[in-house]
């Protein structure tokens, strides 16, 4: 069996969804995750920002619209007076639902139940398509399986052990629908997976069902050796390791999350990218598979603050790293590169929540200096030390382009330049040029 994700522009009409239909009847028993159709999300994160601070005229304002969307894509989803009012029931009721929640008490899991009706609503319409055009297909509540632990975490073994009761329950079919993103909590409240979203579902239904392959479908033909946003004729890779297919991801490819292959890592089941919009392009496989002595593709992570603690108490004194790194853990603030030196270490953050207390926790150990609007520019392969002028001609490649931290031998993968945010188009440019064309 397979899995298919399909993200929410693949999703984001009816016609999108007729094309989707066409590509999942071709007689392979799969499950097919659906992502909230594109835009949906973003207004009901609108219609809760609204009933927070209790102004239920705007967020009726904005239900009013999106139901009245709705309605407008059901009349060209369906072909019979049948399906277009079961259509319209559903899209009745899912917003009914929506408007309950126009009261003075509002809390989170207000929130997170309201942020779920996207992916209800786009599966249970796709699955009404499949019935009218007589499809063996079935709907797999995602709620009634999928579930996170008290630390947030997926629960594995309850995945597992509930996925089969659902599917066996459902009974032998061709095509099994189910939602991405959503989930409960180990408390049996709605909640969703957010790290990865509904890539994360498929990740997760896949090593739970041993999935012979996992498809991510979105508006690519797959991973690309460069930003194709900032450098021309990028070119799509056809094969990726798991290990740089994360890295690539981590550090701005925006097609993937960097956690969301972790399941199928782990399960070693090979993922899939592939272009709805161009269902015939080759796409990129991500898999254990290493190719050796190659540079796969450059990527720029944005939004970067880099940290320097600069203190000759740092010469010789064992313990020194751990209280620094200690700070931002106690600020949960994940730290993306490290440089050290005999008086001083670098670091990087994305994340200024908590800049200010921890400059100001770091400045009992040093002296510290923040620099803002930085980029950490990634090139990654197999670039081991063994192969011999990688690393030279990546350096020659932006030698003209002031570089502020080098990380290069934490990952065999990876070697990261952080630079000013000025210089990042120019640099990936440089790259591109100097690396694949």
């Amino acid at each position: 069996m397979r899995v298919l994700k399909f993200g929410g522009t693949s999703v984001g009409s009816a016609q999108r969804m007729k094309e989707v239909a066409d590509l999942v009847d071709d007689g392979i028993q799969k499950i097919v995750v659906l992502s909230a159709m594109s835009g949906t999300t973003n207004s009901l994160v609108e219609i809760a920002s609204h009933l927070y601070q209790k102004n239920h005229d705007a967020a009726n304002e904005i239900i009013s619209s999106l139901e009245e969307k709705y309605e407008k894509e059901v009349t060209q989803l369906f072909k019979s007076e049948e399906y277009i009012t079961k259509g319209k029931e559903l899209i009745k009721s899912h917003f009914e639902f929506i408007k309950s929640f126009t009261i003075d008490m509002f809390t989170v899991f207000e929130e997170k139940a309201i942020l779920a009706q996207g992916e209800l609503i786009s599966t249970a319409l796709f699955h009404y398509y499949l019935q009218e055009n007589g499809k063996d297909s079935a709907l797999m509540p995602a709620l009634d399986y999928m579930r996170i632990d008290k630390k947030n975490e997926p629960d594995a073994d309850y995945i597992k052990e509930n996925i089969e009761k659902v599917i066996s329950e459902q009974g032998e079919k061709n095509i099994y629908i189910t939602q991405g993103y959503i989930c409960r909590n180990a408390f049996g409240e709605i909640d969703n997976l957010q790290r990865g979203g509904s890539d994360y579902s498929a990740s997760l239904i896949g090593a739970a069902i041993n999935a012979d392959e996992i498809q991510i479908w979105t508006d690519i033909d797959g991973m690309h050796n460069n930003d194709p946003r900032y450098v021309e004729k990028t070119q799509s890779i056809s094969e990726l390791s798991f290990d740089e297919a994360a890295e690539l991801a981590y550090f701005g490819a925006k097609i993937l999350h960097p956690t969301s292959v972790l399941p199928a890592k782990l399960a070693n089941i090979p993922v899939r990218l592939l272009n709805t919009m161009e269902p015939k392009a080759e796409g990129t496989l991500i898999s254990s598979k290493q190719r050796k002595e190659r540079m796969a593709a450059v990527a720029a992570k944005d939004g970067i603050t880099a940290i320097k603690i600069k203190s000759g108490r740092m010469l010789l004194a064992y313990g020194f790293l751990r209280k620094v790194f200690e700070i931002f853990e106690s600020y949960k603030t994940p730290i993306d590169m490290i440089t050290t030196s005999e008086v001083g270490v670098s670091v990087t953050i994305d994340d200024n929540t908590h800049l200010n207390e921890i400059v100001n926790d770091l400045n009992k150990y040093g002296t510290v200096d923040v620099d803002h609007d930085k980029v950490i520019v990634c090139v990654v392969g197999d670039l081991i030390a063994d192969n011999k002028g990688y690393a030279n001609a990546i350096f020659d490649a932006v030698k003209d382009i002031p570089i502020r931290m080098i990380s290069y031998g934490g990952s065999n993968y990876n070697l990261s330049l952080l630079i000013n945010a000025e210089d990042k188009k120019q640099a990936l440019n440089l790259l591109s040029d100097k690396l694949f064309n």
